[in-house]
């Protein structure tokens, strides 16, 4: 008895510090699964023979130079979201004051997001889901994850239903991601991958 009592004090207290009901955390996971397993399975829907789908290299001379800088251009967004994010949670006190820290990262986030789907178009809907080697699979993994944790964090960012450590926390896996994306692609091509795909 009295340690239900304990369980009950301990998430009215939760509530009430917060604001939030605990129980919205499932919504945003409940996404992040969902959308992992269909992008998981529209990759895993791709035959790995020629394609008759077109790959594109915008300016550069191979499509895997275009995703390995479109990646590490994403990743340097997502650092400087690491420290906007600090300076918006008052980690870090940089000049100037305002809000010129929240619409820097508010856009850095949407140039980031725009820039993965050239590299997502070719991972998921070219290459797609494969298993042949772990850093492929840590890859694939990752990839299939990538939106749902986007669409997570921006539930969070916009609803007012969660608790304020919730957001960190989703912005924290959001660039966890991002970063295992980049090791186990655009630093294995810079530290001389074969150009095996185009």
């Amino acid at each position: 008895m009295m340690f239900t009592e304990m369980q009950m004090s301990g998430r009215r207290s939760l509530k009430e510090a917060s604001g939030a009901n605990p129980a919205w955390l499932a919504v945003p996971l409940v996404l992040v699964a969902l959308i992992t397993l269909t992008v998981g399975l529209a990759a895993g829907q791709v035959s790995h023979g020629p394609s008759a789908i077109h790959f594109f290299h915008l300016f550069l001379t191979h499509t895997l130079q275009m995703k390995a800088w479109l990646a590490t251009v994403v990743v340097l967004l997502a650092c400087g979201q690491l420290l906007t994010a600090a300076q918006i949670y008052r980690v870090f006190r940089f000049p100037p004051s305002g809000r010129f820290y929240q619409s820097v990262h508010r856009w850095s986030g949407r140039m980031a997001i725009l820039l993965t789907l050239p590299v997502a178009y070719h991972c998921i809907f070219l290459l797609g889901f494969d298993t042949h080697s772990p850093r492929v699979l840590i890859h694939s993994l990752l990839g299939s994850t990538l939106y749902g944790v986007i669409v997570a964090k921006v539930l969070v960012v916009r609803s007012s239903r969660f608790a304020n450590w919730v957001l960190p926390v989703v912005g924290g896996l959001l660039f966890l991601v991002l970063l295992g994306l980049w090791l186990t692609s655009a630093l294995w091509f810079f530290t001389g991958a074969p150009l095996q795909y185009q």
